[in-house]
């Protein structure tokens, strides 16, 4: 399991990336699409949309299941993967890659309350026993 030691990440498991911009970029871990399987139906949230951190934003549904996906930080969404919702099944081939929406952190310093690669890592087998 891939697990890139340049991103951020989630106790419920989204990842994020910070940009040279400043926003940030948030999706689902290879961790997360592992358990859900085959995905058949993406919904990113509106551009335009403040979220607070830990607010149900979006949603992935699978052959087996849907979950939410829950925003890491608080900020305005200034981007949604359209890409993503047309083909569920990039999040398949490349969970790192098949990001869902950006974000205009409403204060970056937040990101330092995420976990980082080995904390991530430490927290996935903890789950699987």
């Amino acid at each position: 399991m891939s697990i890139p030691a340049d991103l951020k990440y989630t106790a419920s498991h989204e990842w994020v990336k910070l940009n040279a911009d400043g926003t940030v970029t948030v999706g689902i871990t290879e961790h997360a699409q592992d358990l859900l399987g085959d995905m058949v139906f993406v919904e990113t949230p509106v551009v335009g949309r403040t979220l607070t951190a830990g607010e149900e934003c979006a949603v992935v549904e699978s052959v087996k299941a849907a979950s939410d996906v829950y925003a890491p930080i608080a900020g305005e969404v200034v981007a949604a993967n359209a890409e993503v919702e047309a083909s569920p099944e990039k999040i398949n081939q490349d969970a790192h890659a098949a990001w869902m929406f950006t974000l205009k952190p409403a204060n970056v310093a937040d990101l330092d309350g995420l976990l980082d690669a080995a904390a991530y890592q430490a927290l996935v087998e903890s789950e699987a026993h």
